[in-house]
């Protein structure tokens, strides 16, 4: 299909005023993450300084997206234009409050991932760059979560794949080069279709700004392909997030690399492929959405059940977990069949919960290996004997991943249940609880077999597992970060109000982009 032409007058499109101070904090994010890696590649000779150097940074970008979305929660989506030239002729950079709180949750957990490196990755792993390749990969997820125009949020995946490939394989080990094998298959996969349904995007609409799609999608719906594109999108972005039955290759991959890249990975990728659903399917084709509601509630509740029996089978505890990261992003894909202020708030305060929640498990696994000397059900024990402390705060990460209260888990489950309810889908709310009920079996089982029973006589650990010969003296370097992410685990669930506040906003910001419009184009849609 042809491009739709105009004749525009290209001097109306070129920005004459001054770019406002504050509009800077939309590009600031991304642009500290590039420098910054870049600084750390250089100093590859020097591992010791690289994490001192990386770790002020990390800080440092977790300040500058609190600014970002303090001011986007006070002042409304706002847009950085590259080159000076308005949409849809420049690239922008557009921040409403769903991308700002992503994008500050995103900090945060690679703030936690980064304290937490200093013990797991030994200086052989820094020469090899993780580092800079962290940094690298926070500038592909924070340029996915800010970025207004879809083909840039192809570039930023493409940006977060390449140093996800180079995390996955540090260390070189035979397992490590399979898991990343089906990571990469998979992946690749995800990104041409996504690739493809961009092409046909630009040749149905002319546009690649998605505040100039939105606009363009109710003019178009009766010539243009949109349900063909809506089902690429989803089945690209369900395959990046893990929905069934494209979900296999997770497990498979992330239990092999370092504990504190699967972390990373657990917590935020799957989720970078969840916002862009949300994104696509909700704010740039709503109608299609509806229309395609009932298949993605039946792979929603279909990933929910697959992930909470994964779970109950797996003997290895980073299994088990990747099993949980699956479970979850069904419950996330539910708030999109639902559609509506409940389901989509339901689906952004699930995401942000399960991106704490998830880096802070597997975290807790890595003490799990470094105390009990592996990762395999079979072989723990006596966890409960060794430390108090250590079991009552993974009790509490286990208690909100299976959605029970006073933790941050219950509430996104309860506005989802609810919505179900409200539209008569009742066999989606089952599906949800039934979930929730299957994934406190497993943790129950994994909370009897590695903390509460006596101690296996021998132990054996595992080549996996460095973080078990850490010296104690060290122990804050995986301490501290546990104990922050499970501290907000905690908060987010006894004070939600705000959490649920901001996430309903986001909601109503996508289901209606009036105002994502107006930041892009203040003198109205151009031609």
């Amino acid at each position: 299909m042809a491009a739709p032409t105009a004749t525009v007058d290209l001097s109306a499109a070129l920005i004459t005023a001054p770019v406002p101070i504050g509009h800077w904090l939309a590009i600031l994010p991304v642009a500290h993450c590039i420098t910054l890696g870049a600084v750390l590649l250089m100093l590859r000779a020097y591992p010791r300084l690289q994490a001192w150097l990386a770790l002020p940074g990390l800080a440092a970008l977790a300040l500058i997206d609190a600014a970002l979305l303090a001011k986007v929660a006070a002042d409304g989506p706002l847009t950085m234009v590259m080159g000076r030239w308005l949409p849809p002729f420049g690239i922008a950079f557009t921040v409403d409050l769903f991308g700002a709180l992503m994008a500050f949750t995103a900090a945060l957990a690679a703030l936690a991932g980064g304290i937490y490196a200093l013990a797991d990755i030994g200086e052989s792993g820094r020469r090899y760059g993780f580092f800079p390749l962290l940094m690298l990969l926070m500038a592909g997820v924070t340029g996915a979560f800010l970025t207004g125009d879809i083909f840039n949020l192809y570039v930023w995946f493409e940006v977060l794949l390449i140093s996800s490939f180079g995390l996955i394989i540090l260390g070189s080990e035979r397992e490590q080069i399979d898991g990343a094998l089906k990571y990469a298959v998979l992946n690749l996969i995800a990104t041409t279709l996504f690739l493809v349904g961009v092409g046909i995007l630009y040749a149905a609409f002319g546009t690649l700004n998605m505040a100039d799609i939105a606009a363009k999608a109710g003019d178009l719906r009766g010539t243009a392909p949109l349900m063909t594109l809506a089902s690429l999108f989803l089945l690209a972005f369900g395959m990046k997030a893990a929905a069934f039955p494209v979900n296999f290759w997770l497990p498979a991959a992330y239990h092999t690399p370092r504990i504190v890249v699967s972390a990373l990975f657990a917590g935020l990728l799957t989720k970078v492929g969840i916002y862009a659903l949300i994104r696509v399917m909700v704010m740039l084709l709503p109608m299609e959405r509806q229309e395609l509601s009932l298949v993605i509630a039946l792979a929603a509740a279909a990933t929910i059940v697959v992930g909470a029996l994964g779970a109950l089978a797996e003997n290895d505890i980073r299994r088990l977990f990747g099993y949980v990261v699956i479970s979850g992003i069904g419950n996330m894909l539910a708030g999109v069949a639902l559609g509506g202020l409940g389901g989509i708030s339901g689906a952004v305060f699930y995401a942000l919960h399960s991106m704490v929640l998830m880096t802070a498990l597997y975290l807790a696994a890595g003490e799990i290996a470094r105390r009990g000397g592996g990762f395999s059900l079979s072989a723990l024990g006596g966890l409960y004997r060794q430390s108090g402390g250590f079991t009552a705060l993974s009790l509490v990460l286990f208690l909100a991943a299976c959605g029970l209260p006073p933790f941050s888990g219950f509430w996104p489950k309860v506005i989802l249940v609810k919505a179900s309810l409200d539209l008569g889908v009742w066999w989606l709310a089952a599906s949800i609880l039934l979930g929730g009920f299957l994934t406190t079996i497993a943790f129950g089982r994994l909370f009897l077999l590695a903390y509460w029973r006596a101690a296996p006589i021998a132990l054996t650990p595992i080549a996996l597992s460095p973080i078990a010969l850490r010296p104690s003296g060290a122990r804050w370097r995986t301490g501290l970060p546990l104990a922050a992410l499970t501290a907000l685990v905690v908060g987010f669930g006894i004070l939600p109000e705000q959490l649920l506040a901001l996430s309903q906003s986001a909601a109503a910001g996508l289901a209606d982009p009036q105002a994502y419009l107006h930041s892009v184009f203040p003198e109205g849609r151009a031609p």
